[in-house]
């Protein structure tokens, strides 16, 4: 079974909060919302995985939260 299956009903590992949705390549500001806390999911070096507002697990890039 894939692991990114069942990351929305994994237990929460942290929460953080959305700093800037400043972004150079792709749009984020319709998924995350400056302010905002979000539930991290899973994580890597790069990315945090969270229930964005789509209510569905997204990945971005760590440098949008604290």
């Amino acid at each position: 079974m894939e692991v990114f299956k069942t990351w929305e009903t994994n237990p929460t590992i942290k929460t953080v909060t959305c700093t800037h949705t400043d972004a150079a390549k792709f749009t984020v500001a319709d998924k995350l919302t400056v302010g905002k806390q979000y539930e991290v999911k899973n994580e890597t070096e790069e990315f945090i995985f969270v229930i964005d507002n789509s209510g569905k697990v997204g990945g971005y890039y760590k440098t949008y939260f604290e």
